[in-house]
């Protein structure tokens, strides 16, 4: 059971990251990263904090993005192509294959998250410049130059060579140059001297990037079980409509909580993705806890497995032939 789940789970996440639409987020979403220093240059002494914002935001909504198609698709397009019939004819549950597609989909998009998180690091590291006299941070400007050029011409050749999928090749390659990047600012500094104790690299952004990665692993959950039931559209508005009303969850149910049993219960089945943004300690300067980070993984792992659950008993009486 555990080698024919995995086996639909590679299978999945290398359809997924092959996907267009999976590269275009990516690239979209370093270019955003890329830019955001010269977006809040302008804003006075909130110039970091507001940086921070931008770069957890924009990992976010990538992730968010790309947890949606690629899920959405990965039961869906196998149901309305009839190619799902192939794989439950033969001794794989379907609890197994859900479960092996929801594994792919979150590994596609963890990969895709480990890059945005590897771009938020070196652009926080750089900072912005806020006068004429601030020299950039060539370090990381020539890293990141470095590790894009160098994976555009390996992509390129491998490609050219042995006919591998430019899109896909590309964000593999992003991702260990990348980590071979940050690496190398986390020894140096801004002088190009070897001082691991002033690289600029908190965990701050580690540990917001983890709770945002399992906020969009809840979102992964909710559209694998409504792509069980509905086709891609429907499953795209419903994903949409259950972020949205998570975000304002608290204020939508938690005022009302106290004196309506409804609102408890809304409260406990709506996903409330504001445990996952950590704005407020942006902006008063406050460190995120261990603890909250623990509190924060728990509740998701707790929310997926419950969403993948239902959606497995929903999966059990769908008809696919």
């Amino acid at each position: 059971m555990i080698l024919k789940l995995l086996v639909i789970a590679r299978n999945t996440f290398t359809e997924a990251i092959r996907q267009p639409i999976y590269y275009v987020i990516v690239l979209c979403a370093l270019i955003m990263f890329a830019i955001s220093p010269f977006v809040t240059m302008y804003t006075l002494d909130e110039d970091i904090k507001l940086l921070r914002e931008i770069g957890l935001s924009t990992l976010f909504l990538s992730g968010l993005f790309i947890a949606i198609f690629s899920a959405s698709g990965a039961v869906t397009e196998e149901i309305e192509n009839r190619t799902i019939t192939t794989v439950l004819s033969k001794p794989v549950g379907r609890a197994t294959f859900l479960t092996g597609k929801f594994l792919g989909v979150v590994a596609a998009v963890g990969l895709a998250h480990y890059i945005f998180t590897i771009a938020l690091l070196m652009i926080v590291r750089h900072g912005v410049l806020e006068t004429v006299r601030d020299e950039p941070d060539w370090p990381v400007i020539w890293t990141w130059a470095a590790a894009m050029v160098l994976s555009l011409l390996i992509t390129a050749f491998l490609n050219y060579t042995y006919d591998w999928l430019f899109g896909a090749t590309n964000v593999i390659c992003i991702a260990i140059l990348g980590t071979i990047g940050i690496i190398f600012l986390s020894v140096v500094d801004k002088d190009w001297n070897l001082n691991p104790a002033d690289n600029h690299i908190a965990l701050f952004e580690i540990y917001g990037s983890i709770l945002l990665f399992m906020a969009v692993v809840i979102i992964v959950a909710l559209a694998v079980m409504f792509s069980t039931r509905m086709n891609l559209v429907l499953t795209l508005v419903c994903c949409l409509s259950a972020f949205l009303i998570g975000l304002i969850s608290d204020y939508l149910l938690g005022r009302l909580a106290e004196t309506s049993l409804w609102a408890k219960i809304g409260r406990v089945i709506v996903p409330n993705f504001q445990v996952f943004w950590i704005s407020d300690a942006i902006y008063e300067g406050a460190d995120v806890p261990a603890r909250y980070l623990l509190i924060g993984v728990v509740y998701a792992v707790l929310y997926s497995a419950g969403i993948l659950m239902l959606g497995v008993s929903l999966f059990q009486k769908r008809q696919v032939g």
